[in-house]
């Protein structure tokens, strides 16, 4: 078990960090947050006032670009370049851009590399989009959360409010049905469930619910 790589893939706010950084402290494993690195690039661009569809000059940026996280409660923290960018990273106009950034060759190059790097010792709990397709094809476990569109706007809207946010709840479903069309349409890396996933339908299921589950499937994984 020590060892071991647990991919947790699906759309945005299906619960895929939420339940990755319970697994993680749950088996003491690392936690590693892939959609931040995305949004952390994506924020960077609009920082700098560069033209987000210009992918030479997105690349360009690449290496003015410092990533690193930190614990924190009740959320990890993430650094931009050593300034914090935690709630920054969660924005709507981030939200509506990190697809694009993303799906940019050079981007998905550096970020599945450093991802990897993480990874090659195992003990790993990994979440994104295409974890258990391209950055981890080979991980023991992979788990793809799925939940609905009104779902996960509800609770990308609760978490916002949280950290006093002003997005709308009409503007947050607008803005993850968007981005759920652009992660499964773009020619890189698109938002798959790998063919040996096994998914979990969230809607519905509290936390705690959504965590057994996903224990269970571990659980059986390593059993086989």
């Amino acid at each position: 078990m020590n060892a071991i790589q647990i991919a947790i893939d699906g759309p945005a706010s299906a619960g895929k960090s939420t339940i990755a950084k319970i697994l993680a402290n749950d088996f003491g494993y690392i936690y590693v947050d892939t959609g931040a690195m995305y949004r952390v690039v994506t924020l960077a661009a609009l920082r700098a006032k560069i033209d987000l569809n210009d992918e030479q000059a997105v690349t360009q940026l690449l290496p003015q670009v410092d990533i690193t996280f930190a614990p924190g409660e009740p959320v990890q923290k993430v650094f931009l370049n050593e300034t914090e960018v935690t709630t920054d990273i969660r924005s709507s106009i981030v939200t509506a851009n990190v697809s694009l950034i993303s799906s940019y060759e050079a981007v998905r190059q550096a970020m599945t590399q450093l991802q990897r790097d993480i990874a090659a010792q195992g003990g790993v709990v990994m979440d994104g989009r295409d974890i258990g397709t391209t950055v981890l094809p080979n991980a023991d476990v992979k788990i793809f959360l799925i939940a609905s569109v009104e779902e996960r706007a509800a609770r990308r809207f609760t978490e916002n409010q949280t950290k006093g946010m002003t997005d709308t709840l009409e503007e947050i479903q607008a803005a993850v049905a968007h981005r759920d069309y652009l992660d499964s349409h773009r020619e890189i890396s698109p938002l798959k469930k790998a063919s040996d996933a096994v998914e979990l339908d969230t809607t519905g299921l509290s936390i705690q619910e959504v965590v057994a589950a996903a224990k269970q499937i571990i659980n059986q994984k390593i059993e086989r």
